[in-house]
């Protein structure tokens, strides 16, 4: 076992993917804690405090955008990178995104491989800070 690469929240309301996620983070050298929606997000991010949230965009309760937007404006969690994952991919929505303020932007059915660089990418950016 190498250096944690960094912390990552998993946030998916369909465990499946939230699983899967994990699983190939967790393989990758990432720690990950998950959360099944927004709103479970936000209530563990402060505990959790990761480099790195993947957060799913269609959540009951809080979907992807708000949870994005609160964390943007709460300066505790403004700092954290943010990937949305979503199955809408059009334009308008990655304008929104990034108007957000998210970091990185993946579309499903998405490639695993392609996530765990997006997220490495990102942790790596982080911790050299």
């Amino acid at each position: 076992m190498g250096e944690v690469l960094g912390k990552v929240l998993v946030v998916d309301d369909d465990e499946v993917i939230r699983q899967l996620i994990a699983v190939n983070l967790t393989l990758e050298g990432f720690q990950v804690e998950t959360a099944f929606d927004g709103q479970d997000c936000l209530d563990k991010v402060r505990d959790v405090m990761p480099d790195v949230i993947t957060l799913d965009v269609m959540m009951p309760r809080l979907d992807g955008w708000m949870t994005a937007t609160k964390l943007r404006r709460n300066e505790g969690t403004s700092h954290i990178k943010v990937v949305l994952i979503t199955a809408r991919a059009q334009e308008d929505d990655k304008r929104r995104g990034f108007g957000i303020g998210v970091d990185a932007y993946l579309t499903k059915p998405f490639d695993p491989a392609e996530l765990i660089q997006v997220v490495r990418d990102l942790a790596v950016s982080t911790r050299s800070r």
